[in-house]
């Protein structure tokens, strides 16, 4: 059984991280139920040591005709019995949304709020919009409720997330629009909350509506369109298992949710085009990039499968174990919170 924090911002954290998911599934049975094969999302749960130190449910998107995969995750954990531990809690959602058809653009958002055993704490937001084929008109509207949702907040928001999604081996950026604030608190922890949760629900609710259109539109997902849709997923898995803080920090954490943390992964990858990225990267992540290649099996067009995600949780948890000044290779916005040296 789950255990939850029982401070109070850590609630009210948790409440809006689960209603935030469950305005976002809602939203995409619906797009399932209209659309594709009325196949809804389905959870499951994981465990931070039997449940002990709390843990999370994540929601899978089942409807195979219309989501290449989907992850909508929330989870809190926590250190209330281990007085010695700097981090009390931390609550998230985390999901990534990657659309079958190459029209379709995949999306990613993260809203975390991080509390000390001292009663300090810091939000995390994050957006990005993600197509294989870029369209103006969605990207303009994405950014519009960045900007609109961001507020006061949007610029740097926006400088941040574009500094973060770069890619410096490619020269170029995961996604077209782009928002991050690390370390975000303005001392009013509840107009922070508010602020957290109206930004989310923006960002669901433009996303989704995106969604609809471009499905209803129902463009030709035909053989030049899979093969940008295969070359992007590719650089998204670069990017996200060479770069991101983020994934990198909740493998080295602990190894009782791998699956998840990789859950925003999409289904296949090109990993000959991967290969060729590896003498792109700065010493040593030539080794990681071999690595990951190696478990996806030297070539070809593969599966992500549960199996493969595994093997590549365990391989950068390797190799930044074996390699800790590497992290310092990796994205960075203009803050970089210590998240492992908490859960020490």
């Amino acid at each position: 059984m789950r255990q939850m924090a029982g401070g109070a911002k850590a609630k009210k954290a948790n409440t809006l991280v689960e209603g935030l998911q469950h305005h976002f599934i809602t939203r995409l049975d619906g797009i399932s139920a209209r659309y594709g094969e009325d196949s809804p999302c389905v959870p499951v749960e994981w465990l931070r040591e039997g449940g002990r130190f709390g843990g999370g449910v994540r929601f899978e998107a089942t409807d195979r005709t219309l989501f290449d995969r989907g992850s909508v995750n929330v989870s809190q954990v926590h250190y209330e019995s281990e007085a010695a531990k700097k981090l009390a809690s931390a609550t998230a959602i985390s999901t990534i949304i990657h659309p079958e058809n190459p029209h379709v653009p995949s999306m990613h958002m993260h809203i975390s709020w991080t509390e000390m055993r001292d009663g300090s704490g810091y939000w995390r937001i994050m957006a990005d919009l993600n197509p294989s084929i870029e369209r103006d008109t969605d990207r303009e509207r994405f950014m519009q409720t960045l900007q609109e949702a961001g507020g006061v907040h949007f610029e740097t928001g926006r400088a941040q997330g574009e500094r973060y999604f770069f890619i410096p081996a490619l020269g170029r950026h995961r996604g077209v629009a782009h928002f991050y604030l690390e370390c975000f608190n303005t001392g009013d922890f509840n107009r922070d909350l508010a602020y957290a949760k109206a930004f989310g629900e923006a960002v669901i609710d433009t996303y989704t509506s995106i969604v609809s259109e471009r499905i209803a539109g129902n463009p030709p997902a035909d053989g030049k369109a899979c093969a940008l849709q295969l070359a992007y997923h590719t650089l998204y898995l670069f990017q996200v298992l060479t770069l991101d803080q983020g994934t990198t920090s909740g493998l080295l954490v602990h190894d009782q949710n791998d699956v998840g943390i990789l859950g925003s992964l999409p289904s296949h990858v090109d990993v000959d085009l991967l290969k060729s990225w590896a003498k792109a990267v700065e010493a040593p992540q030539q080794k990681l990039v071999e690595s990951i290649v190696d478990i996806l099996g030297g070539s070809g067009v593969v599966e992500v499968d549960r199996r493969r995600k595994i093997g590549l949780a365990k391989v950068v948890r390797s190799h930044y174990r074996k390699y800790p000044e590497a992290i310092k290779l990796q994205a960075r916005g203009e803050i970089t919170p210590p998240t492992v040296a908490n859960h020490a």
